[in-house]
Order: structure tokens, then C-alpha cells, then sequence
């Protein structure tokens, strides 16, 4: 991790012998693009770091060294809902859990489904799609924070996890012995304890949490692919896969719905303590 933070200040530094204003530092190169869209292109520079720990140590490392004009905007994962907040004011989190989450919660989700979705289908639901997706995300949302180091520190991987052997394609229902299960096979970790862990699960799920903050907006973009594929898309929906569904939402989501966010104020905020510094357009 030591070599992609100073690979982050390196590029930071070289950038501002060139360059007089605003860096960005991001989560990774997909933040990257979403993010290059909506702010200035002559007033903001972005450099994409390998996850939020290192973009915030970059951050430091440049403070230390008296380096202005820079800004990290990360993802809250589970800061909000642990009442986590960043000591520092050149740190911005998202509205919830992620970038993806902000997405979704956005009106660009409106246009995959007009893409891959069917009226008469969506209509037949009888609830909105985003209570189905968030519903569907919570039991894997609550496995992931019980997994995280401020919980019980499970070091699970749901890289590569295989949805198919838990979700139900006809309904979206998580089978959650199934998930723990999967989860436990994907992460080589034989000694978790299936039935403590669901039993956490289900604890935590009658605290009632907000979903947003809770659910990882990875897993719900693949939900609505699973969705689209059998239950309510339209005859282009039934191929559709997870990072084609992904990259329509980031690519639909623009100023309109940036500008509604809390990030967008915070971001507003930020250049009125750093008049010499701007961010958006």
C-alpha cells in the first residue's frame, strides 16, 4: 500500500509543478470517470487511488508537505451508520454507502429501465424497484459490515461471489444460509460460524438501519441485472449483464442529479473555505 501512496503524492506533485488548481483524489478509476464528468475540467484535475485507505493517506502525505488545493472524496461505507465522521474537512464522503448507491438513488436508474425494463412488468411489481433492490441487498449489506474490521472482522471476499447460488431469480430473495454459505466457500474460511453469523444477521436487521447507507451499490446493480434477465425486463433485458447495466447508470448520471446530493454542497462548501481553489463548473 506504502508504493501507491507515494505513487499518488508523486503524481500530485508533478501535477502542480504544471498546474496551479484544484486535485481531486478518488477511490479508483471508475469514481474517476463519474467524477470527471461532473466537475470543471480546467479548474479540477483527478487522480484515481487503489481504495479509500490509500486515497486518504495520500491526502495526509500532501498536508504534511503544506500541499494546497487538493480534495478526497471517498465512499461512507458504513462511517454513517457507525457515526464515523472524517477529522478533516478536505475529506467528502458520498450521500450513501457508495458512489453506485448515489446513482441508483438517483433518476438516472430510470434510464436503464427505459433501456431493459417493461411497463406492464414494473407495474405488476406492486412496490418500487428500489425497495426490491435494497431489500434484496440488505442481508448481504449486513454480511459485509459483520465482515468489516469495525464488526467482528470476518475478512471475507465477495469478489467473484457467485449470486446464483443464493438469490432466487424469480423473486430476489436472498436464502441467507445459502449467502453465509457462499460467502464462507469464496473466502476460504472454514472456520466462520454459519449460525452465529446469520444469527448477527438477523440482529442487525431489526435495528433497521438505513438501506442506503447499508447496502454495497455493486451488489444491488447486479440484483437489477438479475431482475432485468427474469423478471421484469423487456426482450433486451434478458442478456443484459451487471457491468452493461453498471455502466448505462454511470454514464446517465449527470449534473442534474449531482447537483440535488449533499456531496454537491459539501463540495460548494469546500470552495468557499478554499477561495482560491474550484471544483465544479
Amino acid at each position: 500500500m506504502r508504493q501507491t501512496v507515494y505513487t499518488i503524492t508523486n503524481t500530485a506533485r508533478m501535477m502542480r509543478t504544471q498546474y496551479s488548481g484544484t486535485i481531486l483524489i478518488v477511490e479508483g478509476s471508475t469514481d474517476s470517470r463519474v467524477y470527471g464528468r461532473l466537475v470543471s475540467k480546467t479548474e479540477c484535475r483527478i487522480i484515481p487511488a487503489e481504495g479509500k485507505e490509500k486515497a486518504i493517506n495520500a491526502l495526509e502525505m500532501l498536508e504534511k508537505d503544506s500541499f494546497n488545493g487538493v480534495l478526497t472524496i471517498v465512499d461512507a461505507d458504513f462511517w454513517k451508520i457507525e457515526g464515523v465522521e472524517p477529522n478533516n474537512s478536505n475529506i467528502l464522503l458520498t450521500d450513501s454507502h457508495d458512489l453506485e448507491t448515489m446513482i441508483l438513488y438517483s433518476d438516472a436508474l430510470d434510464s436503464v429501465l427505459s433501456e431493459f425494463g417493461s411497463d406492464p412488468k414494473i407495474m405488476d411489481l406492486g412496490k418500487p424497484i428500489r425497495d426490491i433492490l435494497l431489500e434484496s441487498g440488505l442481508p448481504i449489506g449486513y454480511l459485509r459490515w459483520l465482515s468489516s474490521t469495525t464488526k467482528d472482522n470476518l475478512s471475507l471476499k465477495f469478489k467473484k461471489l457467485s449470486f446464483d447460488k443464493f438469490v432466487n431469480k424469480n423473486t430476489l430473495i436472498v436464502n441467507i444460509d445459502n449467502l453465509i454459505e457462499q460467502a464462507k466457500t469464496n473466502s476460504k474460511n472454514s472456520k466462520l460460524d454459519a449460525n452465529a453469523t446469520k444469527l448477527k444477521i438477523i440482529a442487525l436487521a431489526g435495528e433497521r438501519h438505513d438501506p442506503w447507507q447499508v447496502c454495497s451499490g455493486h451488489d444491488l446493480v447486479i440484483f437489477l441485472s438479475i431482475g432485468l434477465q427474469n423478471i421484469f425486463g423487456n426482450h433486451r433485458g434478458k442478456n443484459v449483464t451487471p457491468d452493461v447495466v453498471e455502466g448505462i447508470l454511470r454514464v446517465a448520471y449527470d449534473h442534474s442529479h449531482f447537483s440535488l446530493t449533499n456531496l454537491h454542497n459539501s463540495i460548494k462548501t469546500w470552495e468557499k473555505a478554499n477561495p482560491s481553489f474550484k471544483i465544479l463548473e
